[in-house]
């Protein structure tokens, strides 16, 4: 009888554990774009399986931008939810116009060395960008050292990063992980938080999906994810990859840059909007763009330069001046670096070298 007694718990508790494997295999994402946000990044069921591996779960579709924001050199994944039935709408310029619900997922890593994916990452943070009835809600999880675990962060942070570069280089720096109102200083257009990386023409490129390489617009289309796109139309309709000379001149490389780390603030419906400096590829105005144009104010900032664009004279240039340096109160962007981008520097040096 004992025997058949520890049989029975055995199989019960084995019949319990598969249950609930199967159980947590097959959650769905749970996002109520109405709720009280989870404490909890795993409450939500955007991945499956060890969190930290970051396998998306069902409907949840990674992507990838043309030319990414740098943030102190982190890495990200990036994906994109929306609740079932539902689809985002087509425009040509701005991002895309997102159905109630949707959800934006950006995870910021670090390689432990950068030459070789194989000695594995650090997760640093994940934003979210939910679209609630009321517009766009940002949150931050930070992760924890462990990596099991990443927990709501409205206060933001500073974590020291340290990882080994593609020179085989040493790198630390200070990573800064925003709070909610120095995201919304980015996420401003004309005044409203809008995402900034979905846009057609940062999104117009292939992707390797498991099943195979597509142009993730295709992809977003097939899945029911986008409605009312022609890929005819847009076949044109995309920025440039800043740092692949085989995909642009110089000046596209050099403009698609600037546009993708600096413009969602210095456009004419951004924050930065009072300085004249407009830095959308689309801006044909050669003095919106800085050349030869005085700034606003002046002062340390200015690094004693009196225009921000010289032709031919990047150390004369205000531009360089700002990206170059590190000091808070001197360095652009403001916000979401600490470090220097040495290759974009070298890039903005050599576009305004080549002006005539």
């Amino acid at each position: 009888m004992k025997k058949l007694a520890g049989i029975f718990i055995l199989s019960s508790l084995l019949c319990s554990i598969l249950f609930n494997q199967c159980k947590t295999k097959n959650q769905a994402v749970d996002l109520n774009s109405e709720a009280k946000p989870f404490e909890k990044l795993s409450d939500y069921h955007f991945f499956k399986g060890d969190l930290k591996q970051l396998i998306p779960n069902d409907r949840v579709l990674p992507y990838d931008l043309i030319t990414t924001l740098f943030t102190d050199y982190a890495h990200k994944a990036r994906f994109v939810w929306m609740p079932e039935g539902t689809s985002a709408q087509y425009t040509k310029d701005e991002a895309l116009e997102f159905p109630v619900g949707a959800v934006l997922i950006k995870n910021f890593f670090y390689p432990i060395d950068f030459r070789d994916s194989t000695k594995g990452k650090k997760i640093i943070e994940t934003r979210l960008l939910v679209k609630r009835k009321a517009g766009w809600d940002n949150l931050t999880y930070e992760w924890n050292d462990q990596q099991t675990e990443a927990t709501l962060n409205i206060i933001g942070d500073t974590k020291k990063v340290e990882f080994i570069d593609l020179h085989g280089e040493k790198v630390s720096c200070n990573y800064s992980i925003p709070n909610k109102n120095q995201c919304k200083n980015c996420h401003n257009l004309n005044n409203v938080a809008e995402p900034i990386g979905p846009k057609v023409r940062y999104l117009n490129r292939m992707y390797a999906y498991a099943e195979g390489n597509k142009n993730q617009l295709q992809k977003w289309t097939e899945l029911g994810y986008l409605k009312g796109y022609n890929a005819e139309e847009n076949k044109d309709n995309k920025i440039f990859d800043a740092f692949n000379p085989s995909e642009g001149t110089l000046e596209q490389r050099a403009k698609s840059y600037l546009e993708v780390n600096c413009a969602h603030c210095h456009r004419r419906e951004g924050s930065a909007n009072t300085t004249g400096l407009y830095l959308l590829l689309s801006e044909k105005n050669t003095e919106s763009w800085g050349i030869m144009k005085s700034p606003v104010s002046a002062g340390r900032a200015s690094g004693n330069c009196l225009y921000d664009i010289v032709p031919g004279k990047p150390d004369s240039s205000i531009l360089v001046y700002r990206i170059s340096e590190n000091d808070p109160e001197i360095r652009m962007p403001e916000l979401g670096r600490s470090i220097q981008h040495k290759e974009a520097v070298a890039l903005i040096r050599a576009w305004i070298s080549a002006m005539k």
